[in-house]
């Protein structure tokens, strides 16, 4: 797969850095890209895959030669530290429900430059669904085509890879916009996520972990080029 031409990393870095600085105590990594687990109620496992962050993070510094913090931290929606991260990954088989605090929140973030990658492990899709249209009632949470720059903002890619069969329905991607940036990114029929676990969880054939690797590096680079603002 052809790998395209991007910034330089002191470019992609500084949106980064900035949410870096809220954290309190932390000046060591101060440059370094971070990924937050958001933690929300409803009854979903929020946590599985304990594996997906660190192994993601690992290998984009890898890839892309840009630092990264690659341990997990854990925030919500509330969290004082929520802006620190402007990358939020969101995964679970169950219901996602959100206080109207945090709905309010999640909102504020993505629309003052946040990013939120929400991946379905099977069985979040009608609550996810739901939480969009409560935290964006008057925008389209639309289907995002493989034209969309995301899925050619570093590898070259035909659209989103099918890594689990789930329902054997094609792999869907959707998405909600604001002033023309993709601030949350919706996984369907896919589970990225468990494409990035370690190989002995979930026994995915190095090709298939290999497809959920560069859609992550993806989308982890777009967010990262696409005009951060915390």
């Amino acid at each position: 797969m052809a790998v395209l031409v991007v910034v330089a990393a002191g470019a992609i870095l500084a949106p980064a850095r900035a949410g870096a600085q809220a954290i309190k105590g932390d000046p060591a990594e101060e440059y370094a890209v971070r990924i937050a687990r958001l933690k929300y109620g409803g009854g979903g496992d929020w946590y599985t895959g304990p594996s997906t962050v660190p192994n993601w993070l690992t290998e984009f510094e890898r890839r892309t030669g840009v630092k990264t913090f690659k341990e997990e931290k854990v925030v919500t929606l509330t969290d004082e530290n929520l802006r620190a991260y402007p990358f939020l990954y969101m995964t679970g088989h169950g219901t996602i429900k959100l206080s109207n605090e945090e709905r309010d929140a999640l909102r504020a973030y993505l629309e003052d430059g946040g990013f939120l990658f929400v991946n379905d492990s099977y069985g979040i899709d009608a609550s996810l669904r739901a939480m969009v249209h409560d935290v964006f009632p008057d925008r389209p949470f639309e289907e995002i085509s493989a034209d969309h720059p995301i899925f050619h903002c570093f590898y070259d890619l035909p659209g989103l890879p099918k890594i689990h069969k789930h329902d054997n329905k094609p792999p869907q991607a959707f998405g909600v916009t604001v002033d023309g940036r993709l601030v949350l990114f919706y996984v369907y029929e896919s589970d990225i996520g468990d494409g990035l676990e370690d190989p002995d969880v979930h026994h995915d054939p190095p090709a298939k972990q290999e497809e959920a690797m560069q859609m992550a590096t993806n989308i982890l680079m777009y967010a990262l080029t696409q005009g951060v603002l915390l």
